[in-house]
């Protein structure tokens, strides 16, 4: 939601954005096999579009084989090996020893679930402006509303795409055992992404699945969602219900966050964590739809607020199975509902940017640091951060909030927050020597 939309609809505005803290002073516990270390790696050589000519999406536009190099990069990178095969299993052991279950890699059968941000993804044609929402007037004419303008802040294809073929031919996992989802009922994971992956003979990628709501019919796709009951969502708040996720996904072992690198009109930033609005289910407060959730976590909210996203981030269905987080940052969009922009600080060249972590409050606020760097990333304003406290300091929270999402006993700290000493160096405290604190490693 733009700034000036926030405004008319009654929203009191907030200010810029401004760090709570002095920078490289780690709060929280870093996670994985290099605890607190985050991977960015940007390639020009993948984003070429004009501006005009086409979409951004186009296999014209954006380099399938560039992309495919930026994730063997970054997943070498982040886990310190030499091959891309090494890494990825790595990876799956990583996560099944800190979970105790073993040191065993992935196995055939265990399926993976990987959440994409299909939130402007709300149209039969990706691209195109939305239909009208139920109830609303037709655009244009006497009465009617404004027409809403086109969003292609959308997933990049090509790095879903990148994914896929990563777990598939690297990884060794079975297509069958792979599920692309949004499950928000407004939202579809578009043909783009779909057909790209189709269009591979391989029968490994013809067995992939794809879970979303039921608003759009599109051949290929799973039938709805199913709330599985079974696994609650108690969030921390007293007045906010209880939430569910679909069975699909809660039967999975592992999941990657797959996430965008974006400011958000609302929440300040939209990242890893609040990616899950799209994995939730309140069945008398909206069904699949996040919208019950939204005034918690405002960027109006005061620092040491209680927000949501903590409490998604560390639910044992959400969080606590996901193997990898991702920021699709190829083409960004100004904001939730806006369109892609090129960065000033890139000397007006698209983002072209993808990073990785196994931390996901150190990917989150990595994110939030490169976001409030870039001068047109206008929406990155008020208390953006408070999320990223409050996860950190989990088991004692600024606010004083019990997060205990699953009801196995309140959360410990969920990974590392700090920020970066400017952002020419791009240092973090493990970059200057320390033993604390979150290592970025910058391939820019």
């Amino acid at each position: 939601m733009p700034f000036q939309a926030m405004a008319q609809r009654g929203m009191p505005p907030s200010e810029p954005f401004k760090p709570s803290e002095a920078v490289n002073s780690p709060i929280g516990a870093g996670k994985g096999i290099f605890p607190g270390r985050v991977v960015w790696v940007r390639d020009a050589k993948a984003t070429s579009w004009d501006g005009t000519a086409g979409r951004w999406w186009d296999d014209a536009n954006t380099d399938q084989k560039a992309v495919n190099g930026i994730a063997s990069r970054l997943v070498q990178n982040l886990t310190g090996k030499k091959s891309d095969k090494q890494a990825w299993d790595a990876l799956f052991r990583s996560f099944n020893e800190s979970r105790k279950l073993g040191g065993s890699g992935y196995r055939p059968g265990e399926r993976i679930a990987i959440k994409i941000n299909g939130n402007q993804d709300r149209s039969p044609e990706w691209g195109v402006a939305a239909p009208p929402r139920a109830g609303e007037p037709p655009a244009g004419g006497p009465g009617g509303r404004p027409a809403r303008p086109p969003q292609n802040g959308l997933p990049s294809p090509q790095a879903v795409v990148a994914l896929v073929t990563e777990l598939i031919e690297t990884a060794g996992v079975k297509g069958a055992d792979i599920m692309i989802y949004d499950v928000t009922g407004i939202r579809n994971i578009g043909q783009p992404i779909y057909t790209r992956i189709r269009a591979n003979s391989n029968k490994e990628y013809q067995a992939v699945k794809f879970l979303v709501g039921d608003d759009y019919k599109l051949a290929g796709r799973m039938p709805p969602p199913t709330a599985d009951m079974a696994n609650p969502i108690h969030f921390a708040k007293g007045d906010l219900p209880v939430g569910y996720f679909a069975k699909e996904v809660t039967e999975a072992k592992y999941m990657i966050n797959m996430a965008l690198l974006r400011p958000h009109g609302m929440a300040g930033v939209t990242l890893t964590a609040k990616n899950h609005f799209g994995s939730i289910h309140f069945p008398n407060d909206g069904g699949w739809s996040p919208r019950v959730l939204h005034n918690s976590v405002m960027r109006t909210q005061p620092m040491g607020a209680y927000n949501a996203l903590v409490d998604l981030v560390g639910h044992r269905q959400l969080g606590g199975k996901t193997m990898l987080y991702i920021l699709d940052g190829l083409y960004t969009a100004t904001d939730n509902e806006g369109s892609v922009f090129k960065w000033a600080s890139f000397n007006d060249q698209w983002a072209a940017s993808m990073l990785v972590s196994q931390d996901p409050i150190a990917i989150d606020s990595v994110g939030l640091d490169v976001l409030r760097s870039e001068p047109r990333a206008t929406q990155v304003r008020g208390a953006a951060e408070n999320y990223l406290h409050e996860a950190a300091l989990a088991a004692k929270p600024p606010s004083g909030s019990v997060y205990n999402p699953d009801g196995t006993g309140a959360l410990a700290s969920l990974g590392v927050h700090e920020h970066w000493n400017n952002a020419t160096e791009r240092k973090y405290c493990r970059n200057l020597g320390a033993k604390e604190g979150i290592e970025l490693i910058a391939q820019v």
